[in-house]
């Protein structure tokens, strides 16, 4: 986050109204993004303002919806879009947004992807990189119309 707010991070895709939309550093589900909050000194939601929590919760919502709609231009067999706000790991304030696909093994498809093996998470084959290019300028692109 610290790098966000310093305009270094590579990952983020644009600043949103109450945080930064990232494409995550992982991406064995391609599309997964993260809206960090922009105050890293909020670890839950409800320590923001009512005005500035709908703000988040606005912004997720459409980091989420410009990830379906880039997943769904880009990657055929899409299904959909899942949120979750967990914070139990890392003790700030972000959103997980996790495209899912009909590809996905059927025991893991119907479930948590916090469910998928470790090594997807650390495998190089699955890193951010420019394979991921296009999916990231579509998502961009999306959350470009949405603002509009």
């Amino acid at each position: 986050m610290g790098s966000a707010l310093r305009g270094g991070n590579p990952t983020v895709l644009r600043k949103l109204e109450a945080g930064f939309a990232v494409i995550g550093d992982v991406q064995f589900l391609p599309g997964y993004s993260v809206l960090l909050g922009d105050d890293p000194s909020v670890q839950l939601l409800s320590e923001l303002p009512r005005s500035k929590r709908l703000a988040f919760l606005s912004d997720m919502d459409k980091l989420g919806e410009a990830v379906e709609r880039a997943c769904k231009r880009v990657i055929p067999a899409f299904r959909r879009v899942n949120l979750e706000i967990l914070g139990n790991t890392d003790p700030f304030l972000h959103a997980h947004v996790w495209p899912r696909f009909a590809w996905e093994p059927a025991d893991l498809a119907g479930r948590s992807v916090w469910l998928y093996p470790r090594e997807r998470w650390s495998d190089e084959r699955h890193a951010l990189g420019p394979q991921h290019d296009v999916l990231r300028e579509t998502i961009s692109e999306e959350l470009d119309r949405l603002a509009s």
